[in-house]
């Protein structure tokens, strides 16, 4: 089961290096969906479900390792020989451990508004009201945005939550993502940092304005292990950095590339 491929939407563009990128917790690849295709308009791209989100494989694995591995799995499953990492939030996670552990499968690393640190837990709300839906008396849509509306007063979380409902037939609702085990994993995600270790390749690291995901002490500790790191901060941008500002955030990524 833990050799599965993660789902994905490929824009293919031969004689490129592919792009790949992953979505943060809660998340699922359609969130890039505006974004991948302009990135596309230059090179092949992969837009791809983390484990336990989107329509990728559920387990009650969920660790910056599995992840990792799981692009490895889905590089040698396409044959990708090097490729561009993208990873926001969770998926930035993820992308830092696969850098350090497989150096020789990345061109390039981006990382969007994450830090490889141990972070204290901060979305017990968001998780609070995810498991106080209870599908089994809920006919509509509706009805699960009035549930998480109750514990969360940030319509955008919860429209971005809400894009994870789905119908399992005519009568029924779930998320797609995998909320038990993101739930029993979630302390040990978000309390613990990648991996030691050192990736010698270009390493873009993006921070919003206004998010505090990226402090300015974390510089030294990222330069340690990406030490050929550069950071840049997104104008009127909070933690969802691509969609607060995604002229300036497309902009920072083509240069990042293309220099």
């Amino acid at each position: 089961m833990e050799n599965q491929i993660l789902h994905s939407k490929i824009y293919e563009k031969p004689e490129t290096t592919p792009m790949l990128i992953f979505h943060g917790l809660f998340g699922m690849l359609d969130n890039w969906g505006t974004l991948g295709k302009k990135f596309a308009e230059d090179r092949e791209v992969h837009l791809i479900d983390l484990r336990n989100h989107g329509r990728s494989f559920h387990s009650d694995i969920m660790d910056y390792t599995s992840m990792s591995d799981d692009i490895v799995n889905y590089c040698n499953h396409y044959q990708l020989q090097k490729v561009i990492l993208l990873g926001h939030s969770l998926g930035g996670k993820a992308v830092m451990e696969c850098s350090i552990k497989h150096p020789s499968l990345v061109d390039k690393l981006i990382v969007v508004d994450m830090a490889p640190k141990a972070y204290p837990p901060h979305h017990q709300a968001v998780i609070k009201a995810l498991q106080s839906v209870d599908f089994s008396r809920i006919n509509d849509r509706k009805e699960v945005e009035e549930a998480l509306s109750a514990y969360i007063q940030e319509p955008g979380i919860i429209q971005f939550l809400m894009k994870n409902v789905y119908r399992t037939d005519k009568e029924h609702f779930d998320f797609r993502f995998n909320l038990k085990s993101l739930t029993d994993n979630y302390t040990q995600l978000i309390n613990k940092p990648i991996s030691f270790g050192i990736y010698k390749g270009p390493a873009l690291f993006i921070a919003g304005e206004n998010s505090n995901y990226i402090l300015k002490q974390d510089e030294f500790y990222i330069r340690q292990q990406f030490p050929k790191e550069k950071l840049e901060v997104i104008p009127k941008a909070s933690h969802w950095v691509q969609a607060d500002n995604p002229v300036a955030f497309y902009d920072a990524v083509n240069h990042f590339l293309n220099v």
